[in-house]
């Protein structure tokens, strides 16, 4: 059991790790489009950008209900981010205590 739990283990975080790659694109090109610095007219553009919105959306989405308007900054995505950290770092321990 624990020969196969530590990979699953690490999978996930590096899944996870890509998943903040994700987040930090997607926040980079949001910034980008709105002070018109690339071109959502692009087909290449909108695809990626588009599919860096389906993949990030569903996750930040509970997070804008569940928090309070703050007049145009979004916060969303900072938390998530810090989730996404803390789960991690709760894995790798899980991993290392079952590893050690």
């Amino acid at each position: 059991m624990d020969v196969v739990l530590v990979p699953l283990i690490q999978v996930i975080v590096s899944l996870l790790g890509l998943y903040k790659w994700a987040l930090i694109i997607s926040i980079i090109m949001s910034w980008l489009t709105t002070f018109g610095v690339i071109n959502m007219s692009n087909r290449f553009v909108y695809m990626v950008a588009d599919f860096l919105f389906r993949v990030t959306e569903p996750a930040l989405r509970p997070i804008r209900n569940l928090m309070p308007n703050f007049g145009g900054i979004d916060l969303s995505p900072i938390i998530l981010f810090m989730a996404i950290f803390f789960v991690q770092e709760m894995l790798m321990r899980l991993a290392f205590k079952i590893a050690g």
